[in-house]
Parts: C-alpha cells; structure tokens; sequence
C-alpha cells in the first residue's frame, strides 16, 4: 500500500478520511474505470474527455499515495505504465458501489456510467 496520509487533516474521523480519498472532480471515473481492468494512461485519458493530462496525472498520483492503485512499468521503449487497483482499491469499489444504489434510491440521481465491473458480482438488492 502507498505512504500512510497525514491523519489529522481529517479530525479524527474515519469517514471524512474515505471520502477525501475520492474527493477530486475525476477521481470517482477513474476508479471505476480500473475495477474493469487494468488500464494504460492514455486509455484512462481517452475514457475521460475534458480531462487534461496534467489533472489526470496528478489524481492519479493521489490515488496511488493514498493505496488505491498501483504503478506498474511494463516497458521503457517506449515507456509503457499500467494502473490498476489495489485490495483497498478494489474494497473502495464496492463502497462505491453501495454509494450509487443509495444515489439512486434516495436521491434518484441515475448513473451515467454504464456497466458493472464483474468482480462486482450481481447488482445489491433494494
């Protein structure tokens, strides 16, 4: 898992600390995205038009800092880095899962990302 975050910022509360893991205008997307399967940087920017590369590189650096993804480089020509989830990473998808139903049912806010990653299984039950 990445670096251990500056706990205090969060005031002593294990929720603010989830959510500020997710916090960041694409970083919901690009999550979601991983749990379909490993990803190139490029592939993660074209899934995300309006997102400029300097944005999505610096989420992406958030997101492995705070575990939730990993780095790999698979190639050096030319240079060729996958991401992926981690464990927690993949614990934070069904949070965000469970996240959605509640949007749904209790906001009715429809999703605008189609599909179910599989390892997701079937949808919860309402």
């Amino acid at each position: 898992m990445g670096m251990k975050p500056d706990v205090s910022r969060f005031r002593g509360c294990p929720i603010r600390g989830t959510a500020a893991v997710l916090a960041g205008k694409w970083k919901v997307e690009i999550v979601w995205y991983l749990a379909f399967g490993t990803k190139r940087f490029a592939e993660l920017r074209d899934l995300l038009p309006g997102l400029s590369e300097k944005v999505l590189a610096a989420q992406l650096k958030a997101l492995e800092k705070d575990g939730v993804i990993r780095r790999t480089f698979v190639g050096t020509k030319p240079l060729w880095v996958d991401y992926s989830l981690t464990e927690p990473g993949i614990e934070l998808i069904r949070i965000m899962d469970h996240l959605c139903a509640w949007g749904v049912k209790h906001l009715g806010i429809p999703p605008t990302m189609t599909g179910r990653p599989a390892l997701l299984g079937p949808p919860p039950a309402n």
